[in-house]
């Protein structure tokens, strides 16, 4: 930690808060619709939701050619990779976010997040990233993913993270952006069951480490009523909501490991999740997006495509192996029936 020096002089987290503040406001003055609805939730009026496309699923065309595709399907906005593999290389954001962004803006669009890798400060690139984000206006970036190990307790681990969590929680607040930890599922993953992050957050500030709520993964770790449970508890941890929809369908002559970490623990023909276009599955969205309502969120919504029809765009493959208008037809239906159980929830 860093200690104000005495005799009234500022410390250097104050005058970094004072410089990612007037960064901000400095963004805030240009009259965009971007910087428009950003301050107006600022101001605690939320206002609608806006939805946006996770840019992975469109690493087949430049973020020009992606933003003009985002804008014709409808969306409001674009979650940006800045990440290894992604639409912006982390080594390269201070020039290249920029203009990635300046497309966007330029199409209509908004850009209130972007996926990173970022897991800790010594993450490379990390305060980069951050200090070009908030000097843009960007208030929320999604973290990459931590694992369970074999050797340790789940308590132990989690306790283990902890000190690593807050690290980054501070550097967030000198940078004045929230990290948010997209909840996951499956074997090994921290974030699958959604009480860990809660555990591990607590005495935390939610606006600078929060939770991106995945529906369709907290459907698939807690299809009954475990969803609604893990919505409810980390409501105001809650600072994003990832879509997509499963079925549960049997690996036929495959073998499961449920203990990632203990390969005798072999299940032949186990049932394992398979996404599937939004609204044809498992999960609730009319239930989920009531109790979104009910909680007051006012974060970004972002729309995932992972089912595999989509020719590699569910991969965030560079080339298509399918026409390209078959996955702009198939996003614009999943974006059709989103906005249908949204607007009936009085949500956009």
């Amino acid at each position: 930690m860093i200690n104000d020096f005495s005799h009234g002089m500022m410390s250097r987290r104050t005058l970094l808060m004072g410089a990612a503040m007037s960064g901000a406001l400095h963004a805030f003055a240009k009259d965009t619709p971007q910087n428009a609805d950003a301050v107006k939730t600022r101001a605690g009026n939320p206002g609608k939701l806006k939805i946006c496309i996770f840019s992975k699923h469109l690493q087949w065309a430049s973020v020009n050619d992606a933003a003009a595709i985002a804008r014709d399907i409808g969306f409001d906005g674009v979650d940006l990779t800045v990440r290894a593999g992604g639409h912006v290389l982390p080594g390269r954001v201070e020039t290249d976010l920029p203009a990635a962004v300046e497309m966007v803006r330029r199409a209509g669009l908004q850009v209130p997040m972007i996926t990173t890798g970022i897991m800790s400060v010594k993450t490379p690139h990390a305060e980069a990233v951050l200090k070009t984000a908030n000097r843009l206006g960007i208030r929320q970036y999604r973290l990459g993913f931590l694992n369970y190990s074999a050797d340790q307790g789940i308590a132990e681990r989690l306790n283990e993270l902890k000190p690593q969590v807050r690290a980054l929680a501070e550097l967030n607040e000198e940078h004045q952006i929230c990290g948010m930890y997209h909840t996951e599922s499956g074997p090994g993953r921290v974030g699958g069951p959604i009480w860990d992050l809660w555990t591990m957050f607590q005495g935390l500030d939610p606006r600078w480490i929060g939770i991106n709520y995945d529906i369709g993964h907290a459907t698939i770790e807690g299809g009954y009523g475990g969803w609604i449970a893990s919505s409810r508890l980390v409501k105001n941890q809650m600072r994003g909501i990832a879509l997509k929809d499963f079925t549960w369908q049997q690996n036929k002559g495959k073998n499961t490991h449920p203990d990632p970490f203990d390969k005798s623990l072999a299940i032949e023909n186990a049932w394992v999740p398979h996404w599937c276009p939004t609204g044809q599955g498992m999960v609730n969205f009319p239930g989920f997006f009531a109790i979104v309502k009910k909680n007051g969120f006012s974060g970004p919504v972002q729309l995932h495509f992972e089912y595999p029809e989509l020719g590699g765009a569910e991969n965030g493959n560079k080339t298509l192996t399918v026409p390209k208008q078959e996955v702009i037809d198939a996003m614009r239906r999943d974006l059709t029936y989103v906005k249908g159980v949204m607007r009936e929830k009085q949500l956009i």
